[in-house]
């Protein structure tokens, strides 16, 4: 499924219905080079489940927990990491397999450790269509 989103509005509304229809287990892997609007999509997803909490990327801490929605919501920035094998220091099992839902940003540092079973959405820009462009992609993989 493709969407064309001509401002951040649009790319947070899209989050907000792909947060909507999440659900419990589910694992989604954002990817977009920097400045494509993942975390405003990642605000948008957020407020589909229901948080009311400001939501930014956890860059410097890896992972970030929400609770107060309709599911958690485990939120991963990996952009920082050194070494895939430090996702298990921070228990990445555990929320992989956890009743809420994944998020990570930067999931192709990690490709190695990703479930087989996961939602690929990636976030492009096209600047002959306008400097607020996205095309974003979303890929079921199974």
């Amino acid at each position: 499924m493709k969407i064309e989103s001509f401002s951040a509005e649009d790319t947070f509304a899209y989050g907000r219905k792909c947060g909507q229809e999440a659900k419990a287990g589910q694992v989604f892997c954002l990817y977009g080079d920097l400045g494509v609007g993942k975390t405003v999509f990642t605000q948008g997803f957020a407020e589909g489940l229901g948080i009311t909490e400001p939501v930014s990327s956890p860059t410097f801490t890896i992972v970030q927990v929400y609770e107060e929605g309709r599911l958690p919501f485990y939120h991963f920035d990996v952009y920082r990491i050194a070494d895939p094998e430090e996702m298990y220091e921070v228990g990445f099992d555990d929320y992989i397999e956890g009743d809420g839902v994944c998020f990570i940003e930067w999931a192709n540092l990690i490709d190695d450790l990703l479930p087989e079973e996961r939602t690929e959405i990636t976030i492009e820009k096209d600047l002959s269509k306008g400097f607020d462009y996205r095309l974003i992609s979303r890929k079921e993989i199974q």
